[in-house]
């Protein structure tokens, strides 16, 4: 499973640890997430989401993500 949580974690100026707190996980998990070495249960990806404030399938996926620069443009072209 893919994920942006590295890119959205970094984007809110949270540390990992900061995450895991938010997220009710120890900090190590964060980073097993972040690298795509373990996938969240259904309710961790929904804690996660929660905590983005974004819809769970905006940070993760079962494909490959664009980058988000591209997911913004295709946004703003209605594609």
């Amino acid at each position: 499973m893919y994920n942006r949580i590295a890119v959205l974690r970094k984007e809110r100026g949270l540390s990992r640890k900061e995450l895991a707190d938010k997220i009710g996980v120890n900090f190590q998990t964060v980073g097993y997430l972040e690298r795509e070495e373990y996938n969240p249960s259904l309710d961790l990806a929904f804690r996660i989401s929660e905590c983005f404030d974004l819809p769970v399938e905006f940070i993760f996926s079962t494909k490959p993500m664009k980058p988000l620069s591209e997911e913004l443009r295709d946004l703003k072209r209605g594609v």
